[in-house]
């Protein structure tokens, strides 16, 4: 079974999410990929996320119907900080048959040699790389990006990177959340279900104290 992981704080999650998920199913021919909304990510200490609860119920609703996505909560089901190898280590041991895909945006590749134990990351998940857009520049970028990692990490590691590329889309959490501040619309920007939940639980709001985190994945 090839199973991809997008992890991320998902606050809120959209269609940009969506359609980079899709894609990498598509281009790496996985068998599932299982959205793992983050508990306490360590490069969040700083900043304010939504209750993992929200997020979560949110990712079920915008991929009810999908027969090859999921939500798996175990990274908010622990305690303390959350570490992708900590994730991967589990998830090999729980079924080691399974062929793990590890998707992240490709402009996080340069942060890998600053993850806890990338090469252990790389062992037991293809990393995959996605990049928005189409173009020469997106492939430049690509060199530069596996260059660097064979030069902090080396080529073993970065013979485990796999590149996908997805159409460019102007879609963040951040300019979600600022919108529903400013009372501003976000149709067609996440799921109609995602929307209609955000406005029953008064998510976002200034009046409620909601997450400010600046996390361009989500």
């Amino acid at each position: 079974m090839r199973l991809g992981l997008f992890g991320g704080t998902f606050d809120p999650v959209h269609f940009g999410h969506l359609l980079l998920a899709e894609q990498c199913r598509e281009q790496c021919g996985l068998d599932e990929v299982w959205f793992l909304p983050a508990g306490a990510p360590p490069h969040k200490r700083d900043t304010i996320i939504s209750d993992g609860r929200n997020r979560a119920e949110m990712l079920e609703l915008a991929i009810a119907g999908h027969r090859a996505f999921a939500v798996n909560r175990m990274e908010l089901e622990r305690a303390g900080t959350t570490f992708t190898i900590e994730t991967l280590r589990h998830l090999h041991e729980e079924d080691p048959s399974r062929e793990l895909y590890f998707i992240v945006g490709a402009d996080s590749l340069a942060d890998l040699p600053t993850w806890r134990e990338p090469r252990q990351i790389a062992r037991l998940a293809t990393i995959v790389a996605v990049n928005r857009g189409i173009n020469s520049a997106v492939e430049n970028t690509r060199h530069a990006q596996l260059s660097a990692v064979r030069e902090a990490l080396g080529t073993v590691v970065a013979d485990r990177v796999r590149f996908v590329t997805m159409p460019g889309i102007g879609l963040s959490a951040t300019d979600i959340r600022r919108r529903v501040r400013a009372d501003s619309s976000i149709r067609y920007m996440t799921p109609r279900a995602v929307e209609q939940y955000i406005a029953e639980h008064r998510l976002y709001r200034s009046d409620t104290g909601d997450s400010t985190s600046t996390d361009s994945r989500g």
